[in-house]
């Protein structure tokens, strides 16, 4: 993927750039869906997945993350998207996820999945809709 610009911020899924502390920190401190997740969970979940970063332009510093686990075929789970609490409502998580969404799109997916508590209108704004029938899905673990 080549970088997107946002603003003043660049997106980029280049693995070289992640601040991998600092999305550990950010998730198991502040994520109501990772809180107390080990570094070593956070390094190996990044190690296995397709990871994008969001970057201030001017100085390179880390302020949004996304996470994406794939078989770069026909599905895809966006987990783990976070935007540093000074960096929100700016439409950088927006700007995230639509970033996430067009490089997948070449793949021709059949379909995208996440899971939120509170973010949805986040994710209706670049086409997620809340699933209509949820009798055909099912879970193994925590729900």
């Amino acid at each position: 993927m080549s970088d997107v610009i946002f603003r003043e911020y660049v997106i980029s899924s280049d693995p070289a750039r992640l601040d991998a502390a600092r999305v550990h920190h950010w998730l198991s401190t502040d994520a109501y869906w990772a809180l107390g997740r080990s570094r070593a969970k956070q390094d190996a979940a990044i190690a296995g997945s397709l990871n994008f970063g969001a970057y201030d332009r001017t100085s390179g510093e880390q302020l949004g993350y996304a996470r994406i686990v794939t078989d770069h075929a026909t599905f895809a789970w966006l987990c783990d998207v976070y935007v540093d609490p000074a960096a929100r409502g700016k439409g950088l998580g927006t700007a995230l996820v639509s970033a996430v969404r067009d490089h997948l799109e070449p793949a021709g997916l059949r379909r995208i999945l996440l899971a939120t508590a509170d973010a949805h209108g986040v994710y209706e704004k670049i086409g997620f809709r809340t699933l209509e029938t949820t009798d055909k899905w099912m879970a193994l673990g925590v729900q």
